[in-house]
């Protein structure tokens, strides 16, 4: 079997099981089309799977086990287990192929195969024009054909993202998530328009689409996100500048390092991180020292990125009278994994018993530091 049609059956299978306006009577109708008798397909259908004990045939144990499994889920929590949905559609023609007067049966109660994955990618383009509930489904399954390379669904998902104005948000934010999958240059008009449209719900997502794809002229745009009122998005336009190692925009992350929104402040110090340099370092290296927030990890971990440049003054700052600060520099030390950071922080782990700003000791944070150092060093030496 290849691995289109592999994945036909397999998407055939569980979406056999979404489309079914009485799921449980599908369900009851399939366990009766593998030749089970009327007492096994009673007791599976009220959750007793050990009807299965006295089955005089493995062959088709997997397949009854799996719809009897699908409605005991229904039954009690009502939710769809959708990884055992996929296994209908392979168990479904396995069992036809080693039982063949199964065929027939389970044809009827299960709906026949699709020809190949240019029929499905088909119906799924189609109904994205349907409602919500089917839209979002079919724009997974049409990700799902993009992840194994169908042009066709590449150009529908392509379509998708081309214009933000015509799309349900969440069906246009899940395909720009995997833009990477069919993004090409023919869609920056598209993602600049909708960059520019900073009222869209989706506007976090076109600023790291744009960085995902490289469309630098986006960089405008994206670096006046940074004073979006939804803290979401500032978070974006950050990691998207970093994404684009933007130098010009050192100083405009730079004052995000004193954002309202903590999550936003970690963001703006990994950016500034990625982006390297010297004022990016110099940006960091102040925030750190003025301890405008006691909880400044991020801070630490952006600094350790720029390597064995910062490693004599972490080690120069780990004799600093302020714990505070000795402990971040036990912090961003332990990252580098730097072989003279490790002298240092044995020093604080066995007797630097202050307690930081947060209650915290400093040898604590030192033991840390040795922590994340060996293991980086240890995964290193295994690859």
């Amino acid at each position: 079997m290849t691995d289109n049609r592999d994945a036909v059956l397999r998407l055939w299978g569980r979406q056999l099981y979404e489309r079914q306006g009485e799921p449980l009577a599908w369900a009851e109708a399939v366990l009766e089309a593998t030749g089970r008798p009327p007492a096994s397909v009673t007791a599976a259908m009220s959750g007793r799977l050990d009807a299965l004990a006295d089955s005089p045939s493995d062959r088709a144990r997997l397949l009854f086990r799996t719809v009897a499994k699908l409605a005991a889920n229904l039954r009690g929590d009502g939710r769809y287990d959708a990884d055992v949905g996929t296994r209908i559609g392979p168990l479904a023609l396995w069992l036809g192929q080693l039982e063949p007067p199964l065929t027939g049966p389970l044809g009827d109660a299960l709906g026949h195969p699709p020809d190949g994955p240019t029929s499905l990618v088909t119906v799924h383009a189609a109904e994205l024009s349907e409602s919500r509930t089917i839209r979002v489904r079919a724009i997974d399954a049409l990700l799902e054909w993009a992840e194994l390379g169908h042009p066709q669904a590449r150009a529908a998902l392509s379509e998708v993202a081309s214009d933000h104005r015509t799309q349900d948000v969440t069906v246009w934010t899940k395909a720009l998530n995997r833009i990477a999958l069919f993004g090409d240059a023919s869609l920056e008009p598209g993602l600049l328009r909708a960059l520019a449209d900073t009222r869209h719900c989706g506007v976090r997502w076109s600023a790291l689409a744009c960085a995902e794809l490289g469309f630098r002229r986006a960089v405008p745009l994206i670096t006046a996100l940074l004073e979006h009122p939804d803290p979401m998005v500032r978070e974006g336009a950050c990691e998207a500048l970093g994404l684009f190692a933007e130098d010009a925009a050192v100083p405009a992350l730079t004052a995000r390092l004193n954002d309202e929104t903590d999550w936003v402040r970690s963001r703006a110090a990994l950016a500034l991180g990625q982006i390297g340099g010297a004022r990016a370092l110099a940006a960091l290296w102040q925030a750190m020292l003025e301890r405008r927030n006691p909880k400044a990890s991020h801070l630490a971990s952006a600094i350790a990125a720029f390597g064995p440049l910062v490693v004599d003054d972490l080690i120069a700052l780990t004799t600093d009278p302020d714990p505070d600060l000795r402990a971040l520099a036990c912090r961003a030390l332990g990252s580098t994994a730097d072989d003279r950071a490790l002298p240092a922080l044995e020093r604080l782990a066995a007797h630097d018993l202050a307690r930081t700003t947060l209650g915290g000791l400093v040898a604590t944070a030192a033991k840390q530091g040795l922590r994340t150092a060996h293991r980086i060093r240890a995964r290193t030496a295994s690859t």
